[in-house]
């Protein structure tokens, strides 16, 4: 008997698992892939993030694997340009873009020193209930005949496409917009170790070192033309990276760092998944499908808050209440920068209120880093957007035109309205 059962090894379950065998609980970890073992990642791990990796002793073995450091961000939305500093945060003033082959198998490594029981190559095939209540799980090593497996606890951190989520009926509390979708291909050697953000109507392209001498590229298109691109990705990039378009010295950037082979993914409308079973009666937990650059520093938060209670849980086998009290703080944390992500997925022309307040950015160094700061989660999104913060950037006029381009682009993704509009399109 386990106190908790985690399905899914890689950044979100392995840094829990690491976090929950510290702090004396005895855990079960498995996963379908074998590791070290890549998978269609942005690769980013926000500052923040970088933070706790620090904090739990596990940075220096990232960075001895040549991970290069991140210290300065340019950010070009067509209208106007700046380059920011990466803000600080306990002490920790860079992020960084290890590869996931890197990454997932320095966390996994951990919880296993840690005390946690992992098992590699092992599929979950549905979980075991007793009276409405998750019990455990049953699955199967490849090639080997199916087992079960009992806890008092089963965290589901397998992803979009979650067993866990589906088994318990897991439905998303805050479905947002249709997203965006990505590629994320490496390139040839890395000459710089700056990142790059570029952003144009129905278009954004990133690029960031990695390692190994790499670069990661990350193409954003809306939905509607995937097809498009999947016929034909490398012509169709560089139609777009044209002199005419783009200018010449980002195109020459995004060729270079174009493979043969890119990896187009289509995103599914990102969604925040509640963290309880109905009626908290069911004792698994799936959480949220969080907005990029942030997936690697959130799910490592949420696991830390989770451990400063799990000891006494453990010892009682009670079910608390601070699980909800959990679940609504964090969707506090997250629907803000989840709203926000969902503005920029939509890749629509900005307005002439976004134009403003870049260009106000672009001419104050100051509220530049600020910006990258709320970007990266050191800064909050409501502080940053507040009234008072934007009037002081474009003045009373300028907020006003933020507001109505905002307005005219359809309610947020999980607002009163948002929801009355789904409906009536459902």
């Amino acid at each position: 008997m386990h106190d908790v059962i985690i399905v899914g090894a890689r950044v979100a379950g392995s840094a829990t698992a690491l976090l929950l065998a510290r702090a004396g609980l005895k855990v079960l970890v498995v996963d379908r892939a074998a590791f070290p073992s890549d998978t269609l990642s942005t690769h980013q791990v926000q500052v923040p993030g970088v933070a706790r990796l620090a904090r739990w002793g596990l940075l220096d073995a990232i960075m001895a694997a040549g991970t290069p450091p991140t210290r300065s961000v340019r950010f070009d939305q067509g209208a106007a340009a700046f380059t920011a500093r990466i803000p600080a945060c306990d002490g920790v003033d860079m992020m960084c873009s290890p590869r996931r082959t890197l990454l997932d198998k320095v966390l996994l490594d951990a919880a296993r020193a840690a005390g946690a029981e992992v098992r590699e190559n092992f599929i979950t095939e549905d979980l075991l209930a007793d009276g409405g209540t998750v019990t455990g799980i049953r699955g199967q090593e490849k090639g080997s005949p199916s087992v079960t497996e009992h806890a008092r606890l089963v965290i589901g951190a397998d992803g979009k496409h979650s067993t866990v989520a589906r088994a318990v009926g897991r439905a998303a509390t805050a479905p947002g917009r249709r997203g965006r979708w990505r590629s994320t291909p490496t390139g040839p050697t890395c000459r710089s170790r700056a990142v790059s953000c570029y952003a144009r109507p129905g278009c954004a392209v990133g690029a960031w070192p990695t390692n190994d001498g790499l670069v990661m590229t990350y193409l954003a298109w809306p939905n509607a033309r995937f097809g498009e691109f999947r016929a034909d990705p490398e012509g169709t990039s560089c139609a777009r990276w044209t002199p005419s378009g783009w200018g010449a010295g980002p195109g020459r950037a995004a060729r270079r760092a174009l493979p043969r082979h890119p990896r187009p993914a289509q995103l599914l409308p990102p969604a925040v998944r509640a963290g309880l079973g109905p009626g908290g009666r069911r004792r698994a937990a799936a959480g949220p499908d969080h907005r990029p650059g942030h997936r690697r520093r959130v799910p490592r938060r949420r696991a830390a808050r989770a451990t400063r209670w799990s000891p006494g849980w453990a010892a009682t086998g009670r079910w608390p209440r601070r699980w909800l009290d959990y679940q609504r703080a964090r969707d506090r944390a997250a629907r803000p920068m989840h709203d926000f992500t969902a503005r920029l997925a939509a890749l629509s022309p900005p307005s002439p209120g976004e134009i403003a307040l870049f260009e106000a950015l672009s001419r104050s160094q100051p509220d530049a880093d600020r910006f990258i700061a709320m970007l990266a989660g050191v800064v909050p999104v409501r502080e940053f957007m507040s009234p008072r913060t934007i009037v002081g950037l474009v003045g009373v006029r300028g907020f006003a035109r933020l507001v109505a381009g905002q307005a005219r682009r359809g309610p947020t993704a999980h607002g009163p309205r948002g929801a009355r509009a789904r409906r009536r399109r459902a």
